[in-house]
């Protein structure tokens, strides 16, 4: 790997021109790595064959460049929202290549996911094809648009008490039900007490909601993308047990 891409990979966001110039380690007798931007430019078809276009996107990559994540805002949303796709995969098989349904928050430009990334293929064997497996998970996460628009539309609604709303930031952090530094509690508790929008004025879980997904934009790229997979997931759980 160039000192460009080493520095690029450590210091933030990529282009997919820059996925593109990233080295791929070479095939053994049983792992077939996949050049990272081969899996976007191939998911950016997949989706283009069902009329789904991709308005923005970016990218990330591990200081190795091993390991790439990703997030696809879609054509396809909904008032104050857009969807998106986030993927991962890996080169050095610590996992496989995997996908989530998401949203880009207009008001704040925020990115809140619904749940953790689901593998969409198996292993990179030499008979594997990227194509095909692609299309079965595009397929499966379309399933979850409307899914996830009614979530947003209930949280929405879901107003939460003061104490829960606490409760939850507690267990996030302190008890570590969610996979994020704990210095963030204080700017999550903040960000929800004083919303700095007034769309998030309203005492309901997807102003929570956006109170997370606010201070995790302090994160660097990597550990942002890896808190928000975990956040809707999380909230939903919360909401099912206290609200």
């Amino acid at each position: 790997m160039s000192e460009t891409s080493t520095l690029i990979s450590c210091n933030g966001k990529m282009t997919r021109a820059e996925l593109a110039e990233l080295p791929t380690p070479p095939a053994t007798e049983t792992h077939v790595p996949i050049p990272h931007a081969a899996v976007v430019e191939t998911l950016v078809e997949t989706l283009s064959h069902r009329h789904i276009g991709v308005v923005g996107e970016e990218f990330a990559v591990s200081s190795d460049g091993m390991e790439m994540f990703g997030v696809l805002d879609l054509e396809p949303g909904f008032e104050g929202c857009r969807f998106a796709i986030g993927i991962r995969k890996a080169n050095n098989k610590r996992f496989r290549l995997a996908c989530t349904v998401g949203l880009r928050v207009f008001v704040c430009y925020n990115l809140a996911f619904r749940g953790d990334y689901t593998p969409v293929l198996a292993k990179h064997s030499k008979r594997f094809s990227l194509e095909d497996a692609l299309s079965i998970g595009v397929d499966r996460m379309q399933r979850n648009f409307e899914p996830m628009r009614q979530q947003v539309e209930r949280w929405r609604v879901e107003q939460i008490s003061a104490e829960a709303a606490k409760l939850t930031i507690y267990r996030a952090f302190i008890e570590g039900e969610l996979d994020a530094p704990k210095h963030l509690s204080r700017r999550v508790h903040d960000l929800y007490f004083k919303p700095q929008h007034e769309e998030f004025q309203p005492r309901t879980m997807w102003s929570l909601s956006n109170a997370f997904t606010s201070a995790f934009k302090e994160l660097d790229p990597i550990p942002q993308f890896r808190a928000t997979a975990k956040l809707g997931e999380f909230l939903e759980t919360r909401l099912s047990q206290s609200f």
